[in-house]
């Protein structure tokens, strides 16, 4: 432990002075917005290392991280494990809203009666089947968490003798709902709550996102409003981009011109006559930043306002054709940010590849939790290592035979007998539900499945499956948070953006400022009907002039 004066940003870091403020504060709670770019995952790591390392989250209290996203709460717990070390980690809980309410309810169960009672084994579903007792949505975790928090002096009093902290991240699209449990969980308690977020990144206003949520936070929590002004990400070209949005989103938020240093970056815009053409077009496109540039495709990004479904069939018929790896987000349902589904993964690496050291260390971390035990480690990796001698040998039989890849999911089976059920099920507290953990691993194996018809070699279909080596295609939405080295935005058209103009140009604020150094937009004069066939579509498109307008005194020459 160190004194607080003491302390300085973990690794060598430099924050700007606002976000090293924030990281120190311990007198009160905080609203702190800042732009895309600006380093808000960063400063709540060095925040958790700041408060653990001096004893200002004092053992055994905990820090509570929330998010709305589950790779969001992944990526930063990781982030917080690189910056303070396993030892002070193990005291940072990061969960969506819906895994938070979900361990209330678990927990206080029996708070919960009459009509809203809920068995042991409760199943949670996209929507809820007639006839099928014990089965909620989703839509009914936050709920049904904040009846029990009303309800039960026991359960208020247990969340919050657990932490000192909480953080709140991406808090400019907190609803009503998920506001109201916030402050029935922590208002008017020692707690200290950190939120953070951008009001004009405020995307999710169809779902109920609250206006005005940091004024109201900061009146209901006494917090103290700051600002991160510095993007760390973009070059200076696509800053100035940017920059032109934050003038229509909120004018006192625009960074003065002097401060934006330099030319570097490429903004490109491109009309097509149809969308073959434009498919064909980008998949040269990113055939030759990844072949002949290096970039890596993990690194590029394609954006779609909503159901890219709908816009990317005939571009990723095109990467196919020149064996550009892909992974279309929409299609994965998160499954590749699930403990259970990353387990397989590297379990599947390990056996059919040939040297997958990260893969291997994460599977003996799981196997011996206890690092500092040589025991238990070299127990761990013994009987890891004599599982895997067996199931090589019957792959060995196999490709004999030429099907080498034939019997994946039997030694995955396997593998998963051997680890046993009870370790499954600590992976995460949404696998308390047998139910869901079942799921995850039927999920797995579906998807998995999928990517061998397009990769028919295993090790590469697992590199595509956890997104080590592929492009992404998802809707802005999803990319909140990411950030891409080359970013394509597809079909800048008004047929695309058809929603409530305010909603809309933060929804474009998103995606643009996901790149980095390289911006591509799109439009076409015509979009052929998908296959599916959607009910409405428009064939003929027309050019969003505002959008477009935006990045047109910024163009790359090309």
């Amino acid at each position: 432990m160190i004194k607080a004066e003491d302390w300085t940003p973990a690794d060598g870091l430099q924050l700007e002075p606002n976000a090293l403020a924030a990281a120190k504060a311990r007198k009160q709670s905080l609203a702190l917005t800042a732009g895309p770019g600006a380093g808000k995952t960063e400063m709540l790591a060095q925040r958790a290392d700041f408060l653990l390392r001096t004893g200002n989250c004092r053992y055994p209290k905990r820090i509570l991280a929330i998010s709305f996203k589950v790779d969001a709460s992944k990526n930063l717990k990781e982030r917080v494990l690189q910056r303070c070390g396993t030892d002070l980690a193990v005291r940072f809980d990061s969960y969506t809203f819906h895994a938070f309410a979900k361990r209330i309810i678990d927990r206080f169960r029996a708070v919960l009666t009459g009509k809203y009672a809920l068995a042991p084994g409760y199943k949670i579903s996209d929507r809820k089947v007639d006839g099928v007792k014990n089965q909620i949505e989703f839509s009914d975790l936050v709920p049904l968490a904040i009846r029990i928090l009303r309800e039960s002096t026991v359960a208020r009093n247990a969340i919050r003798q657990t932490y000192s902290d909480v953080f709140l991240d991406e808090f400019q699209d907190c609803t009503d709902r998920q506001y109201e449990l916030i402050k029935l969980a922590f208002q008017d308690t020692p707690i200290r709550l950190t939120a953070v977020g951008d009001t004009k990144q405020k995307i999710m206003g169809w779902a109920g996102a609250l206006d005005g949520i940091f004024e109201a936070f900061a009146k209901d929590f006494n917090a103290l409003p700051l600002n991160m002004y510095r993007n760390f990400r973009s070059k200076p070209r696509l800053l100035r981009m940017q920059n032109e949005i934050v003038r229509v989103l909120d004018e006192a938020a625009a960074v003065p011109e002097s401060q934006i240093k330099g030319g570097e970056g490429e903004i490109i815009a491109w009309n097509f006559e149809n969308s073959g053409k434009e498919a064909e077009y980008l998949a040269d496109l990113i055939a030759g930043w990844v072949n002949q540039e290096g970039v890596p495709p993990s690194e590029i990004a394609v954006l779609v306002s909503k159901q890219p479904d709908l816009y990317v069939w005939q571009l990723v018929a095109a990467l196919e054709k020149r064996a550009i790896p892909y992974r279309n987000e929409q299609q994965m349902q998160d499954i590749s940010v699930e403990p259970a589904a990353r387990l397989i993964v590297d379990y599947l690496s390990c056996l059919y590849g040939q040297r997958e050291p990260k893969a291997w260390v994460r599977l003996i971390n799981l196997l011996a939790p206890f690092a500092d035990d040589e025991d238990v480690q070299s127990s761990a990796r013994k009987e890891l290592d004599r599982l895997i001698k067996q199931q090589r040998a019957a792959i060995a039989l196999a490709e004999l035979l030429d099907d080498p890849f034939s019997g994946w999911w039997e030694a995955a089976r396997a593998f998963l007998q051997h680890v046993q059920i009870e370790t499954l099920m600590a992976l995460s507290p949404d696998y308390e539900s047998r139910e869901r953990l079942v799921e995850v691993i039927r999920l797995t194996k579906e998807r998995i499945a999928e990517l061998l018809k397009l990769e028919p070699c295993l090790p590469k279909a697992l590199e595509r499956f956890a997104d080590d080596q592929s492009v992404r295609i998802l809707t802005m939405h999803k990319s909140k948070g990411l950030e891409f080295d080359s970013v394509i935005i597809l079909g800048v058209e008004k047929e695309t953006f058809w929603g409530k103009a305010a909603e809309e140009r933060c929804t474009f604020f998103v995606g643009v400022s996901r790149a980095k150094r390289r911006l591509v937009m799109t439009v076409c004069e015509e979009r052929e009907t998908p296959p599916s066939e959607p009910r409405r579509w428009n064939v003929k498109r027309s050019v969003h002039e505002e959008f477009y307008g935006y990045a047109r005194p910024f163009l790359t020459s090309v």
